[in-house]
């Protein structure tokens, strides 16, 4: 069955309404676009529009995805990086985007996921056990040397 064209002003009713309900990065919008059928010209037309109404703001998309993934899922600063240039976002948007997060509040909400992790690990070899938390907040996005400061200051 073939696609029925949808007209540039439908597109562009379309984005701003996927564009109010969080915020997007550009690129997540283009290939939206692309997905609903939207000619390239068009596609940039419209982006060009959203820009303009600021329903799309890549500062303020790359800052809050920051945050909120750093306070939701416990990313570390390596991994929202990561996520950040998954999304199309620049260099400069993403060193902004991680000046964003509170490194206070960071720092506590590792500490605490660490002590967390620590209890929960069954390792009876202390140095495996160790080695078990550090990978694992290594994989979430933090330093290995960051998360082993943490566990000498709270082991010893």
């Amino acid at each position: 069955m073939a696609q029925q064209q949808i007209s540039e002003t439908e597109l562009l009713a379309q984005a701003r309404a996927y564009c109010a309900r969080q915020e997007r990065s550009t690129l997540e919008v283009r290939q939206k676009l692309r997905l609903w059928g939207a000619p390239d010209k068009d596609a940039e037309a419209i982006l060009k529009q959203l820009a303009k109404e600021d329903y799309l703001n890549e500062a303020r998309f790359a800052a809050h995805y920051a945050v909120s993934k750093s306070r939701q899922k416990g990313w570390g600063r390596r991994k929202l990086e990561q996520g950040l240039r998954l999304k199309g976002v620049g260099d400069a948007l993403i060193a902004e985007a991680l000046r964003a997060i509170d490194a206070g509040e960071e720092e506590e909400q590792l500490r605490a996921a660490v002590a967390k992790r620590w209890e929960r690990t069954k390792e009876a070899d202390p140095f495996l056990r160790k080695a078990k938390v550090v990978r694992y907040f290594v994989g979430k996005g933090f330093g290995a040397d960051q998360v082993e400061a943490l566990l000498r200051a709270m082991v010893h």
